[in-house]
């Protein structure tokens, strides 16, 4: 594609956020910027959800993973809906009823500072790594797209990636970015229909033949139960749920946005509304995934070496220019709806969880909004930098593999708190929280020899969550009732 033309469709995409963003922060105070003053509709909250939990991991990495794991990943899916109605039953009722701005409020009422302090130190390091793994992607993509044609730097594409979040979201906050979400999910889900109708027609197949295609192809095997596989049924789907649980409940990223919409009963109908089209998405996904296959084994085109190159290969060279172009917005869209949000969640929990900027007066939260956001930004940039240095696996599996160890001590503190009465020693739940990720990478590198073959996949949240409530188990003591 035309460098030009690239630059062209960025910049218009981003001048609309610019729009969106000028229309929703004006008169926006911290309140908006942190809980879009509760009054956000819920099935606006629900279609832009679509986008920021599918993400650039889920628009490229997910069709190139096909050819490796076929279908396998929908097992996953299956416990991801189950998790999304058990956060819908359980997690938001508590948080609506404690009226929460960040949710690891709860800790610090049910523990004590020190373990409100670890879990929300946990979801900092896990949502800036994660958002990190996504901008990576999408920073990648632009630069062979355009930033490669003008000699520029990674570093540079980078810088301007996060840049023009800062920009469209420093007013604003989650307030802006539920609509801006809106129009991100909307591009994303598009630029994948675009692309399986540009594929039909070139392979001459129309809508029932294609199904047929799909459905016959070896790679859109569903089920795996070879319990020593990563790729096990109970295994993909074990982790789906509790990664959901963990992810959506306990991620004041997700969560953020659950918490703007007026009452307890819309948050609901959001998450299952929610759940049921995020479903419907990835099949979308994983079905271009196999007409990416088919399509690059009957025109002789060799697939890459990375997987996660197939889809933009594919989509910027072979496919014509209106896919090209719906392409670019769809992975810019996918990427900056949920790097947009994590950010405003960085900030948001770290302004509330330990600057407590509620104790200061509308002009000094304002500052503290500011510097945070910035500070954050910064800590992005960096962060990407660094796994430019050091990737060497598919991105997907390394998001999940990352949230497994930082995940697991939010998942243990919360579970335990919510379905325990003990009492804990507060100020050793750090400790706690710490040891558990440690003991648990061990466990996982020497799996295979310890559990005779056995190897971890996503479960290991699961075991991590354990080893915390077993740590908190036991610097706890019976709650006695005054």
């Amino acid at each position: 594609m035309n460098p030009y033309l690239v630059l062209g469709i960025i910049l218009g995409y981003f001048f609309v956020l610019i729009g969106i963003s000028w229309l929703t922060s004006r008169n926006a105070d911290t309140q908006a910027f942190f809980t879009a003053n509760r009054k956000s509709p819920w099935y606006l909250v629900a279609f832009g959800m679509v986008g920021a939990t599918l993400s650039g991991v889920t628009f490229i990495s997910v069709p190139g993973e096909v050819g490796r794991s076929a279908f396998s990943y929908l097992q996953f899916v299956f416990g991801n809906i189950v998790g999304y109605w058990v956060v819908a039953g359980i997690l938001l009722p508590l948080y609506y009823k404690l009226n929460l701005v960040s949710i690891y409020s709860f800790l610090e009422q049910r523990f004590g500072v020190h373990s409100y302090k670890t879990g929300s130190f946990f979801f900092l390091i896990s949502k800036l790594i994660g958002a990190a793994f996504r901008l990576f992607l999408v920073a990648g993509v632009l630069q062979i797209a355009f930033f490669d044609a003008f000699d520029i730097p990674f570093s540079v594409t980078v810088i301007m990636t996060v840049a023009l979040i800062w920009v469209y979201t420093f007013r604003g906050g989650i307030k802006t970015i539920v609509w801006t979400d809106t129009l991100q999910t909307l591009f994303l889900v598009s630029a994948v229909i675009f692309t399986i109708i540009a594929i039909s027609r070139g392979l001459d197949l129309n809508f029932r033949a294609l199904v047929k295609e799909i459905l016959q192809d070896s790679n859109s095997k569903i089920f795996f139960w070879d319990w020593r596989s990563g790729d096990n049924f109970f295994k993909q789907f074990l982790a789906g749920i509790f990664i959901t649980i963990v992810m959506v409940g306990m991620d004041q990223d997700m969560m953020q946005k659950n918490l703007t919409c007026k009452n307890i009963k819309d948050a609901q109908k959001n998450m299952m509304v929610f759940s049921l089209s995020f479903l419907v998405t990835v099949c979308l996904f994983l079905s271009l995934g196999v007409m990416l296959y088919i399509f690059a084994e009957k025109n002789g085109i060799a697939i890459p070496s990375s997987t996660d190159d197939l889809y933009p290969l594919l989509a910027l060279h072979y496919f014509g220019l209106p896919v090209g172009m719906a392409f670019l917005l769809g992975i810019t869209a996918a990427a900056y709806s949920s790097a947009d949000s994590a950010l405003t969640a960085l900030t948001t929990s770290f302004s509330v969880d330990f600057i407590r900027i509620e104790r200061f007066d509308e002009k000094k939260k304002q500052r503290i909004k500011m510097a945070s956001h910035l500070l954050f930004s910064v800590l992005l940039i960096l962060v990407i930098l660094l796994f430019k240095a050091i990737n060497d696996q598919s991105i997907v599996t390394a998001v999940f593999k990352v949230a497994g160890y930082t995940y697991g001590p939010i998942l243990g503190l919360f579970t335990f708190g919510i379905y325990s009465k003990r009492k804990v020693i507060d100020k050793w739940v750090p400790v706690v929280g710490l040891s558990a990720p440690i003991v648990c990478f061990f466990i996982s590198n020497y799996s295979e020899e310890i559990f005779h073959g056995y190897k971890f996949g996503f479960e290991l949240l699961i075991v991590n969550g354990l080893l915390t409530m077993a740590g908190l188990l036991l610097i706890s003591k019976k709650h006695v009732e005054e």
